[in-house]
Order: C-alpha cells, then sequence, then structure tokens
C-alpha cells in the first residue's frame, strides 16, 4: 500500500513539472518570436525611432538688462537677432551641409568653415554660432530648405541696440563673443564658448549686473535637430536695469562741441563726484559691432589718425601745460617758497645755467605777484617758484593731487599718467635728473602726463573747498521689478594738500582768468554766471623749434594741445569741466569757448525737452 502511494505521488509529480515545463518552453518561445519580430522584421524601424528622437537641454539667454541716463531717457535696449547655428553631430556629413549652406545663404563656405574650426573642441551637441544678426532675405533661404540642411539652427536671441548711435560710444561701449583668453581667466565662470560679453565702456565694468540670469528648456528632437516637443521650460532671469550719472543732452552737446576735433569733454558734480558728461572725439558707432565687425572695418578704426577706439577722457595721456600751476602755486604756498605778496619780474625769459627759458608772451609780463601769475599764467613766475621747490616736492604735491595715479573711477582701462621723480628719471634712463627737466615740470611740460579725468577731479576739488570724490558713473541699478538694489554714494578718496587761505588765493587767481581785465580766458565770460578757470597749452615739440615756425605753417601733428578747466558758478560751484583739444593750439581759443558752453547749458534757467516742455537740465 504504500508503494503505491508512493508512485502515485511520483506520477501527479511528473505530470505537473512536465505542464511547469511546457508552460515555461511556451513562454520563452513567444519571447523569442518578439525579439525576432522586433529586432529582424520590425528591426530597422526601431532603430530609426531611436536615432530620430532623443532628450537636449538648451540654454535661453537672459535679456540684458537697458542702460538709461540719469533722468530716465534710453541710451541702450534690446532687439530680437535672427543667428545661424550649426549642431555639428546632427549635421553629419557636416562638409557637405556647410557646402549647401553656403549656397542658399551666399556665404562663402570658407568663412563658415573658418568659424566652425575656432570653437573647436565643441560639444558635438550644442550649436555653434555661424552667422549672427542675419537679415530678412538669408532667413527666407534657409526656410526655403530647411530640410536639406540638416543640423543647421536658426534662432532667435536678444541682442543691444544703440539708440543713438555714437552718442557715449565708449562710454557706454559695445558687446562682443568672449575669446578663449577670457574664458580661461575665470573672471566669466557662467560664459560659454559662443556667448557674448561687455568688450569696454560700461557694458564690460557693470557685466555682472547687466547680463541676468540664463534659463533653459527641456526638447525632444529628431534627427536632423528639429524640435519634436518641448518637455520642459525654466525662464531667464533679466540682468538689471542700470541708471548712468550722465545726462544724454549735456553729453550730446559735448560731442558736438567736439565735432569734427579730436580730444575730450569731462563734466562733473564738484559736490558729489557724479560724472555728467564723458565725452571723446572722434566716436564711433556702437551697432557696428553687435553682428561683429569685419577685419577690414576694423583695422580702418585702429589705423585712423585721430584713434576713435581710444577713450581720451581716460586714457588719453597729455602734458597738462599751465593748468599744472595750479599744483605748483599749491606747493609754493604751502612751503612758503611764495606768498601772496612774494614778486618776480618776468622780462620774457629766464635764464638757467647756459639755458634761457622762455615765457609764452615775449615781451614779458613785468612785475608778477602770484594772482597776476594765475590770471596771465606767467611762465617765468612759476619757473621761478619750481627752481625752489625742487622735482621731489613738485612730485609729492601733484600725487597728493591725485595725479599719477588711477582716479577709481568704474570703468576699464583707465590710465594713470605720469608724475616724474629724480629717483623715476635714473631708473627710467640711467641719466640724472637736470635743473632744466623741473622748470619745465613747474609748468606742466616735461615728462608730466594727466588724463582729462584727472583734470576735472582736480578742478572739482579746487571748486568744492579741497576734497576729491571717486568719479562716479553708476547712479542706480533696478532689477526688472522695478527694485532698487544699488544707489550712488558719494565717496572721498583723498583732500588737497592746501590750506583753507591758500586755496582762497588759488581761487581768486582763477576767477581773474576768466574776469580779470587780463586773463588768459575772458572768451570764456558769460553774462549772468561767473566762471573760474584756468587755460593751459601743452606743446608737443620743444618750445625753441615751435617759435621758430608760425602757427600757420604747422603740420597738424605739430600743433600744442588745447586744455581749458573750469567751475561755475564761482562762488557756489555746480558743475566743473575739464576740455582738451589735441593739437588745439591754444586753450584759450580752442577749449575755453567749449567749456563756456557745456557750463552755460547746464546752469541755463530751462532747455526745451522732446516733448517740447521746459525741464531744467539741473533736476
Amino acid at each position: 500500500m504504500k508503494n503505491y502511494l508512493n508512485n502515485m505521488d511520483m506520477d501527479w509529480f511528473k505530470r505537473r513539472l512536465t505542464i511547469v515545463m511546457a508552460l515555461t518552453f511556451a513562454i520563452f518561445c513567444l519571447l523569442v518570436i518578439r525579439l525576432f519580430y522586433l529586432q529582424v522584421i520590425n528591426g530597422e524601424k526601431y532603430r530609426q525611432l531611436s536615432a530620430n528622437n532623443c532628450i537636449r537641454l538648451q540654454t535661453i539667454d537672459a535679456p540684458r538688462g537697458l542702460i538709461f541716463d540719469r533722468h530716465g531717457e534710453l541710451l541702450v535696449d534690446n532687439r530680437p537677432s535672427f543667428n545661424i547655428s550649426i549642431i555639428p553631430k546632427d549635421a553629419k556629413p557636416i562638409d557637405a551641409t556647410l557646402g549647401r549652406l553656403a549656397a542658399y545663404a551666399q556665404i562663402p563656405k570658407s568663412e563658415l568653415e573658418e568659424k566652425l574650426k575656432k570653437k573647436k573642441p565643441f560639444p558635438v551637441y550644442k550649436p555653434v554660432l555661424l552667422k549672427a544678426d542675419i537679415g530678412r532675405d538669408m532667413l527666407a533661404a534657409i526656410e526655403v530648405n530647411w530640410f536639406d540642411l540638416p543640423g543647421v539652427v536658426v534662432g532667435v536671441n536678444p541682442i543691444r541696440h544703440y539708440i543713438n548711435a555714437q552718442t557715449a560710444a565708449h562710454l557706454i561701449g559695445y558687446m562682443g563673443e568672449i575669446n578663449s583668453k577670457e574664458l580661461k581667466s575665470g573672471a566669466f565662470p557662467k560664459k560659454e564658448q559662443g556667448d557674448f560679453i561687455g568688450k569696454f565702456g560700461v557694458e564690460r565694468s557693470f557685466e555682472d549686473i547687466l547680463s541676468g540670469r540664463e534659463g533653459g528648456r527641456q526638447v525632444e528632437v529628431n534627427s536632423s535637430g528639429r524640435i519634436v516637443q518641448v518637455l520642459k521650460t525654466v525662464a531667464a532671469e533679466p540682468g538689471q536695469n542700470i541708471y548712468l550719472t550722465i545726462d544724454k543732452r549735456l553729453q550730446q552737446k559735448a560731442e558736438s562741441l567736439l565735432a569734427e576735433k579730436a580730444g575730450a569733454i569731462v563734466a562733473m558734480d564738484p559736490n558729489n563726484g557724479q560724472v555728467l558728461a564723458l565725452a571723446s572725439s572722434p566716436s564711433f558707432d556702437q551697432n557696428a559691432f553687435v553682428g561683429g565687425l569685419s577685419r577690414k572695418k576694423w583695422q580702418a578704426l585702429i589705423s585712423d589718425p585721430r584713434h576713435p577706439m581710444t577713450y581720451k577722457a581716460i586714457q588719453g595721456e597729455y602734458p597738462p601745460g599751465s593748468i599744472y600751476k595750479i599744483v605748483t602755486a599749491m606747493a609754493g604756498l604751502e612751503e612758503h617758497v611764495i606768498d601772496r605778496n612774494t614778486v618776480f619780474f618776468c622780462p620774457g625769459h629766464y635764464r638757467l645755467g647756459n639755458r634761457v627759458f622762455r615765457c609764452w608772451k615775449k615781451s614779458g609780463h613785468g612785475k608778477v605777484n602770484l594772482e597776476k601769475a594765475i590770471t596771465q599764467s606767467c611762465d617765468v613766475y612759476f619757473y621761478q617758484v619750481g627752481q625752489k621747490l625742487g622735482v621731489d616736492r613738485l612730485a609729492w604735491y601733484a600725487k597728493a593731487c591725485g595725479l599719477g595715479a588711477l582716479t577709481g573711477i568704474h570703468l576699464a582701462h583707465e590710465n594713470a599718467g605720469l608724475i616724474p621723480t629724480a629717483a623715476w628719471k635714473k631708473r627710467k634712463t640711467g641719466v640724472k635728473w637736470q635743473g632744466g627737466e623741473t622748470l619745465s615740470m613747474a609748468i606742466g611740460q616735461g615728462y608730466n602726463l594727466v588724463t582729462p579725468l584727472q583734470m576735472a577731479v582736480l578742478i572739482s576739488a579746487i571748486a568744492n573747498g579741497g576734497y576729491r570724490y571717486r568719479p562716479v558713473i553708476l547712479y542706480k541699478s533696478v532689477t526688472a521689478k522695478g527694485e532698487v538694489v544699488k544707489h550712488f554714494e558719494k565717496q572721498v578718496v583723498g583732500k588737497l594738500p592746501v590750506s583753507k587761505a591758500n586755496l582762497a588765493l588759488i581761487r581768486r587767481g582763477l576767477w581773474d582768468v576768466v574776469n580779470g581785465n587780463r586773463g588768459t580766458a575772458r572768451i570764456a565770460r558769460l553774462k549772468d554766471i561767473e566762471i573760474s578757470g584756468k587755460t593751459g597749452t601743452a606743446q608737443v615739440f620743444s618750445r625753441k623749434a615751435q617759435e621758430s615756425m608760425k602757427e600757420k605753417d604747422m603740420a597738424y601733428h605739430l600743433k600744442s594741445h588745447a586744455w581749458f578747466v573750469a567751475y561755475a558758478p564761482s562762488n557756489k560751484p555746480e558743475i566743473a569741466v575739464a576740455v582738451l583739444v589735441e593739437h588745439g593750439a591754444h586753450g584759450s581759443r580752442s577749449a575755453a569757448p567749449l567749456a563756456r558752453d557745456i557750463i552755460q547749458m547746464y546752469l541755463g534757467k530751462k532747455e526745451p525737452s522732446d516733448t517740447g516742455q521746459m525741464v531744467s537740465l539741473r533736476q
């Protein structure tokens, strides 16, 4: 009985095992058949589907912040730009695709190949910019031949639009594609190859404020790189809008006064350091840089003898000429070398050793005290003050006035100028300092070099009682929602090394320069506004050689530079101005009238606005 039961159990187990094995075999057969169907019969179809569709991440450029003047007048905004890019992975065979693109868009194929070559190595799925800001005809040609251009993408991106071409071009600056050196510098951690950044001026200095934060989207694309559907989007965050301290109309006035001239005009509020105008001439059109400047146009700009790409207001370095006599007077008074009653006789020349140093007035000025020396800009008087002081004491006072150093304005590429010392010359040339060089230095010639901005800061300090303010160009920055992030704050960076009593003596002389009967800047007088100032003529070659030639016979590049610095109203200054006209010959004739017109416009009671209403320029 027991064996019988065991046999029955065994038979039942075998039947069950047979059923399980049959089912397993059937399922396995079904899987094999299904795999055969998918991989063999429909394999090509699914391989194509797999190749055709994939998920990619695309960046969304952030709208760049707008730029306004101090009164809210728009200077720079953004406009849409159509750009041609190529995704190398999708464009295969890439050589053939480039050839067809070149034919359809009428762009030399070599130009496209060069653009692609410059971007190597590049991520195979990231679009590489080939042509920015294309026109309607080119866009239409690409759209018509869309399916014949795999991997070619036409994107719409916001780009800069400089509303008033050439207005404040150097100050505002321009945009350009980031290069490999800038990428490696670490200064732009969020930027990648193909991105655009500020290259000059405000666009560069406030890149972090203006650029915003880019967004992105997750998209499904087919084998040609065409978007099938957008899966997810993260919006870009616009950059902050910035308001500059400059007055647009005053800036345009300064630039119009410099038309057909090479030079610079700087206007400042002497009571806080706000820059009201910062003009440089000749200028350039920033819009020409938006789509990329051709090599030919760039060469034309940099080879122009008047140097339009140099920001003369902050980069131009010139001998200060007679404006430097303010520093010499200050040093002489503070070191007790002279006082208000000290008199020197000017016969029209001064002899030192076997050399004769001329005064600008050949017949001489006769007996001269400090006030008369400033008013009539007597060289002989300041020769003697300089000789008594010596080069190093002169240099100390010049540096204490902020000369020979950066002003600290928030703009890249500012130059510091040069204030020489005896040790500097020995180190630089190996030759000992000569006494005659001190005389030249005392009247602003020789090795002295300053920028127009430095001169504006100096005359501002004279105007406000001795305080050197850091020049400021950013009035405020505001988010796209209108929230103020940064606001202007004035900053004192130094004080003139002069007592109130001695500064008053100098200011009296500067008043006489414009308002005195024999002042060198009488041409700058205004009927109802008192102006104080100082003229300067900075020679570009030796005075002896210059005296042997008549001005009308001089070549343009041999004529002296013309300077004039001023502030107004004299008793309660609200504006300070520095004007430099390259090869303008005389500060009194070439520079002083320009400063006068700037002051008249700024302090004038009313000026017509664009809407026809009357508004004050000093609101």
